[in-house]
């Protein structure tokens, strides 16, 4: 090697960062390209809500802004918004929740990290039910976790079954982590459900962590946390944020909420990491909390019309089907009558009619006949697009095989 010449050297965890999503995007990348082209795309691809923060959730921020709400923050958070949120799981639980119960962190995904990185070793064992969100991917990977997948099959509608969990926590296993409302299938898991695995998980030792960011979107039925079914608390974490619900995803504001050293391991955590999160951002997030019925009714409602259309039309189409979801902001579409699998039917959808869908292989391998389509558009758009996708199945752009 030549001594004049420099070859930097990166660590495991970067590289697992930098590695895990680079085939997910793929589709939706391509796509943005095409739309810097000047093409006519239509993005069903992310979960970003197209919908603005809600203007007195702003006229908030900006005048705590205006008294200098912009110094450093306790790494707990501040008490305002750990107070709202405390308040919030009490009224809906059993078990009183204490203010010192919770951290928060800058955002949902940067609470799970914090979490998994206090909870878990590399090399030891995890088990999460799949399809799965796409972001805890890059993290087990980073954290070098031995992650053991779940399936909750298709044609079942991707609801949950808990034996199959139960039966999937070995001598090894030192975590369960759950997604419920799930990104992306919109399952939801039920009261008893909850119970049953927190009683099972507790009994064998093994912390149980639910991912509730999709809390605040349901249709039929209500969210019920984990934190409410639980019958014991000292093995359970839920993890939640505004991100979804209230169409505060670049406010980059989440949290979690826990029980006794943990608690005390995630402040240290996030003190040594992120320092505390901006004081008015937290601010006004407890103002969302208190003041929030009206603008996350009226989201929810959009939602719930979004997936009616979408599920009607989907109906429609000859060799496409799916389920309409219980909640969340994405319909899974099953594509395997048309298309080898989903990532070929997005790669060539994408072709064919300038529409962006997510291939659903990422998820997991339970969802890989599928693409995932999302409710973050407005109906016009929507409508648009499954003309599109209609068109181009009708023309028989793929076979199957």
């Amino acid at each position: 090697m030549d001594p004049k010449m420099y070859a930097p050297r990166f660590s495991k965890l970067s590289q697992a960062l930098h590695s895990a999503d680079a085939d997910v995007w793929a589709v939706s990348d391509r796509a943005h390209q095409l739309a810097d082209k000047g093409e006519d795309v239509i993005f069903l691809c992310v979960g970003d809500p197209n919908f603005d923060t809600p203007e007195p959730i702003l006229d908030f921020a900006r005048a705590r802004l205006g008294v200098g709400r912009t110094h450093y923050s306790p790494a707990a958070g501040e008490l305002v918004l750990r107070r709202a949120i405390a308040d919030i799981e009490s009224k809906v639980s059993d078990h009183p929740c204490s203010p010192d119960d919770v951290v928060v962190f800058p955002g949902g995904t940067n609470a799970i990290f914090a979490v998994l990185s206090c909870l878990l070793n590399p090399g030891e064992q995890i088990v999460i039910p799949e399809p799965m969100y796409i972001g805890y991917v890059p993290i087990t990977d980073a954290l070098q976790l031995d992650v053991k997948k779940v399936s909750c099959p298709a044609d079942k509608g991707f609801a949950f079954e808990i034996e199959s969990i139960k039966q999937a926590i070995g001598e090894d296993t030192r975590a369960v982590m759950i997604n419920t409302p799930v990104n992306p299938t919109g399952a939801m898991a039920t009261p008893e459900q909850l119970r049953e695995l927190a009683s099972y998980c507790r009994e064998r030792g093994v912390w149980l962590i639910s991912d509730e960011m999709y809390s605040m979107i349901t249709f039929a039925r209500r969210h019920t946390s984990l934190r409410t079914a639980a019958e014991k608390l000292d093995n359970v974490v839920v993890i939640d944020g505004l991100s979804k619900s209230h169409a505060m995803s670049g406010w980059r504001l989440g949290w979690a909420v826990a029980q006794g050293e943990l608690v005390e391991r995630l402040i240290g955590y996030a003190g040594a990491t992120i320092f505390g999160c901006p004081q008015f951002i937290q601010e006004a997030a407890a103002f969302a909390l208190e003041f929030d019925t009206y603008f996350v009714k009226q989201m929810r409602d959009a939602y719930e019309r979004r997936r009616d259309l979408i599920v009607e039309r989907i109906s429609k189409i000859p060799g496409l089907s799916c389920y309409s979801p219980e909640a969340g902001m994405f319909v899974m579409v099953d594509v395997s009558a048309v298309a080898h699998d989903g990532e070929a039917f997005a790669s060539a959808l994408l072709d064919a009619e300038r529409v962006s869908v997510l291939p659903g292989k990422p998820f997991g391998p339970s969802a890989v006949n599928h693409v995932r389509l999302t409710l973050a558009a407005d109906e016009a758009d929507l409508s648009r697009a499954l003309d599109r996708i209609e068109r181009f199945v009708m023309d028989g752009c793929l076979k199957a095989g």
